[in-house]
């Protein structure tokens, strides 16, 4: 019987960060999640082996800072003022309740406290507020990130200033998906805001979600768009949708689980030097599939009960299925 030859897409220069990057195209990504699983795997999994110790997943906590009353539509977001979710707005935290947290996270194994604030963009007023929780923060010794929604003029170069490491504003969608899910900005808007992080020389964590409706060509354009930036994102989260009651986006038939890892793979062969990170929705996965997403290359973890409003497996569970994998945090 004739063996089927397998094509195998890698990545120029994967061991070696100074290389030009590869462009790639949709099609490319495309291929690659219609590889048969076991070889996608592989080939992730070459990819991950070659930067970076496959035993070592990097913590992340991140806290809801100001919950509620978003004036953004996004149709996943149960923080949204637009939907009725049950979700009560807040005032932002202050410098000791923020503290307690992250001296908490810290003392449970993670290295990176991350800050969320449910706008559609902040205030001055806000951006100096946030820069004594970051200043607090990183003075603890922990990586500090920071999602606020759309920054202004001189906001991302205040966070550096007070010590911020990373900044989070997700991409969310494929270009073409990105109008469905959301009506009060454009996509543009996105990578304006990344624009200035990257200009103010700090970090950037960008990903997006799965789940919400999208197709296949879609799925593999939303890793395109991430990893041709130049240069691509430090940190990718790939989130699975959480559908929250409420929310449009409620009842949307559930993506598949071993089609997640898929898109956790195609990310780590883009993007070989950024931290692949398992973000919402990673409580439905289950060990298992939790298990294959790290052998595709997936290295780091929201850590703790609650991502900003939705649940997230506790601390002990992850602990123990570190432990079962024999993995360990980075």
């Amino acid at each position: 019987m004739q063996q089927a030859t397998i094509q195998i897409v890698r990545p120029v220069s994967c061991a070696n960060p100074s290389a030009a990057p590869q462009r790639w195209e949709v099609s490319q990504i495309e291929a690659l999640f219609e590889l048969p699983f076991n070889e996608l795997l592989y080939q992730a999994q070459t990819v991950h082996r070659a930067n970076f110790d496959p035993a070592e997943v990097q913590l992340s906590t991140l806290l809801s800072i100001k919950t509620g009353g978003c004036a953004e539509n996004c149709s996943y977001c149960p923080q949204s003022s637009a939907y009725d979710t049950g979700v009560e707005a807040t005032a932002l935290m202050k410098v000791d309740a923020v503290l307690e947290a992250a001296r908490a996270a810290q003392a449970a194994g993670a290295t990176r406290f991350c800050m969320g604030a449910a706008w559609r963009g902040p205030k001055d007023r806000d951006i100096e507020k946030v820069s004594a929780l970051i200043s607090a923060v990183k003075g603890l010794g922990l990586e500090t990130c920071a999602t606020l929604g759309m920054l202004g003029d001189g906001h991302a170069e205040t966070l550096r200033d007070a010590g911020l490491d990373y900044y989070n504003h997700n991409i969310d969608s494929a270009p073409d998906k990105y109008g469905d899910i959301v009506q009060t900005r454009q996509f543009e808007d996105r990578l304006d805001t990344l624009q200035r992080v990257r200009g103010a020389g700090v970090k950037v964590c960008c990903g997006g979600i799965v789940g919400m409706g999208e197709s296949r060509t879609q799925r593999a354009a939303l890793i395109a768009e991430l990893a041709n930036m130049e240069p691509y994102p430090e940190s990718v989260p790939i989130n699975h949708l959480v559908q929250v009651e409420g929310t449009p986006l409620h009842g949307t038939e559930v993506l598949d689980p071993f089609e997640f890892v898929r898109t956790i793979a195609a990310a780590r062969i883009t993007m070989p030097h950024t931290r692949v990170r398992l973000s919402a929705g990673r409580q439905a996965l289950g060990e298992a599939v939790q298990a294959l997403c790290f052998m595709a290359g997936a290295n780091s973890i929201f850590y703790g009960d609650k991502l900003l409003v939705t649940g997230n497996p506790d601390v002990t569970a992850d602990q123990a299925l570190l432990k079962k994998l024999g993995m360990r945090a980075a």
